[in-house]
């Protein structure tokens, strides 16, 4: 199976001058928890991309205000992305690899053409590979804090 067969197709796009408050409502509006950053909506390179744990981690907990801040401001960049033709397998050991759980997918000019989440992986791979993927990826690397 390829990485095409198991993405989400043509994901709603932000580009890193989109305000905090406007990428909020597109999570909202499309009932999702992350928007490729892309360098503008026409070609669609992605350049990172931006959580809902993003906005919370680096704007709000940080005491910042998000009516003043863009997505540039608190993506994760660079993008990791996978091309569409790779092998699922290959992109269940990149999300491993780079402990993450979802990851743009670009065509061969590079542009944005999906995102392949942790849930699409558990819909199409095997469960001994779904099982390994969230182990992975659910792996501790912060020390917790001891109160």
């Amino acid at each position: 199976m390829r990485v095409r067969d198991a993405m989400t197709r043509d994901p709603v796009c932000c580009t890193g001058d989109t305000p905090i408050h406007a990428v909020s409502a597109m999570m909202r509006e499309h009932d999702i928890g992350s928007l490729p950053v892309v360098e503008d909506l026409l070609t669609r390179f992605p350049v990172g991309v931006i959580t809902d744990r993003d906005i919370v981690t680096r704007t709000i907990a940080a005491g910042h205000d998000p009516m003043t801040m863009l997505a540039r401001d608190c993506m994760t960049s660079p993008a990791i992305t996978i091309v569409e033709g790779a092998r699922l397998h290959e992109c269940v050991q990149l999300l491993e690899v780079a402990q993450i759980r979802r990851v743009i997918v670009v065509d061969d000019a590079g542009a944005c053409v999906g995102i392949l989440a942790q849930a699409d992986i558990a819909r199409s791979a095997s469960r001994r590979e779904t099982g390994s993927l969230v182990r992975h990826v659910s792996r501790r690397t912060v020390p917790a804090f001891v109160s």
